[in-house]
């Protein structure tokens, strides 16, 4: 078992997100889900709190009868090896959402991702501090990163990926 495991608390939409976050992610699967019993704080059978994997990392989910809201400063960073992964995600992650600037977004039910291209960890890295504000001034006028664009702008100030 992981040491540490994001934990998700929603007002009444857990077992939906955990089903949509499953649909979304290829390498996902559900885990175990708990329904409230009788005397819980919420009607007999509604759900409770469940599990889910994505790429072997482990989420819980619970339904807490109260809306604690999600901060767009704690937000869940997917690394995307391929351009084809970033679109694909920020187009199922963000229906029902809004988009921000750099790769930021809050799916339907307010919980904040950074869908990233693995070229922007690797341009970012560069001890050349000109080619690494070249590549940010870009990526500033970013909404969904576009994996391509960054690169071109790394390679624009003698960079090579």
């Amino acid at each position: 078992m992981q040491k540490i495991t994001t934990f998700l608390t929603f007002k009444d939409q857990a077992e939906e997100a955990l089903k949509f976050y499953v649909s979304v992610f290829r390498n996902a699967r559900a885990g175990t889900i708990q329904r409230y019993g009788d005397g819980g704080p919420q009607p007999k059978g509604t759900f409770m709190t469940g599990s889910f994997e994505i790429a072997g990392q482990t989420f819980h989910v619970l339904n807490a009868g109260s809306d604690f809201g999600f901060a767009p400063g704690m937000s869940l960073f997917v690394d995307c090896p391929t351009q084809e992964e970033v679109d694909e995600l920020w187009d199922k992650l963000s229906e029902g959402g809004t988009v921000q600037q750099c790769g930021w977004l809050q799916d339907k039910f307010g919980v904040s991702w950074q869908i990233v291209p693995t070229v922007l960890s690797k341009v970012l890295a560069d001890k050349d501090p000109a080619k690494v504000n070249h590549v940010m001034q870009v990526m500033m006028q970013m909404v969904k990163f576009d994996s391509a664009r960054l690169q071109k702008a790394y390679e624009e100030v003698g960079g090579s990926v």
